[in-house]
């Protein structure tokens, strides 16, 4: 990191990376009318590298392209943050135990909107189901729900919930999406899985295939989005953003899918629950290692940019993210 950043004040820093970062806002024009009439011109702030965006605007580089540029680029700097430490076989062995739910819990306001799009008589394909936050409660409205889940932690996850509610009508597929063996469905549904997905055209083409119905779940940003500005003043550069909601409508035009959006408004996640935890949190998403002087910046910004409220610490003027049911009927 520059000699000059490291004089100046943290929080100024911070301030500066935001206004970067407001500076390059894309404003999202949905590209058809009736898109339009739904969500209006929607604004999305993030670290976005705004020539991978410029290139794509300007037609030479297509939709899918770009969303797959993203995710590479993102991945490389993630690998490069992680210095001689390979990535994890099960990236989601530490944090499966975090997808526990009970499936007959009646406030998750994301569980209720999908409860009510799917019928008894229905069979529901959950790809990606992690530990089953959505496929378990999605068994007490459908006849089946099959889950398909590449990762072995979050399937034994799944599998012990089932077993601990007595749940019989899922079936769980460990296996990643474009190698699964499964049935026709009547429902698709794919929550926030695709923001890492490179392979974007063959995945949701087999999501249409296997149903006459797909329900996508993503939120109008990258899911890590909010700490995107803690990683200029922390690693001398900033964070290269995973695709999330305006590029995979741009993904669907190219596909010649005009879907229906619908906002679920769910509540403000009340944050880390002392800022000791949020630094040992915060530190293994940025790829911060103790003892290095990352940790040393991160550990002096914490106290300036995160505040206490309702209980809970979060990032000052971080933006809430709420998913979005991005849907549409497939014609098989």
């Amino acid at each position: 990191m520059p000699n000059a950043m490291m004089e100046t004040p943290i929080a100024s820093d911070f301030l500066k990376v935001k206004a970067v970062i407001d500076e390059h806002s894309i404003r999202l024009v949905p590209l058809c009318i009736r898109l339009n009439r739904q969500l209006g011109p929607v604004t999305i702030r993030l670290g976005l590298d705004p020539a991978i965006y410029r290139r794509g605007k300007r037609g030479n580089m297509s939709a899918t392209h770009r969303w797959t540029e993203m995710i590479r680029v993102e991945h490389a700097q993630s690998d490069s943050m992680r210095k001689d430490e390979p990535p994890p076989e099960d990236s989601w062995a530490n944090f499966a135990q975090q997808f526990r739910a009970d499936p007959r819990r009646t406030d998750d306001l994301l569980v209720n909107h999908l409860q009510r799009q799917v019928t008894p008589e229905q069979v529901v394909l959950d790809v990606g189901a992690g530990g089953g936050r959505m496929a378990l409660p999605l068994t007490l409205c459908a006849k089946k729900v099959v889950a398909v889940e590449p990762s072995p932690s979050m399937c034994r996850v799944l599998r012990e919930v089932a077993a601990e509610f007595d749940v019989q009508n899922v079936e769980v597929v460990e296996s990643g999406w474009l190698d699964a063996q499964v049935p026709h469905a009547d429902v698709t549904l794919c929550c926030h899985v695709l923001y890492t997905i490179r392979d974007i055209e063959p995945f949701v083409r087999k999501l249409e295939e296997h149903a006459d119905h797909v329900l996508v779940v993503m939120f109008q940003a990258p899911p890590q989005s909010q700490i995107y500005p803690l990683w200029e003043p922390v690693h001398g550069e900033p964070r290269l953003a995973l695709p999330s909601l305006p590029e995979f409508l741009e993904v669907l035009d190219q596909l010649g899918v005009e879907p229906e959006i619908e906002v679920v408004h769910v509540e403000r996640n009340r944050g880390y629950d002392s800022l000791e935890i949020a630094k040992e949190q915060l530190a293994r998403r940025l790829y911060v290692m103790p003892g290095s002087r990352e940790m040393e910046r991160l550990e002096a910004l914490l106290p300036q940019v995160m505040e206490e409220k309702d209980g809970g610490f979060t990032i000052k003027d971080s933006v809430p993210l709420e998913p979005r049911v991005i849907s549409w009927q497939t014609g098989n």
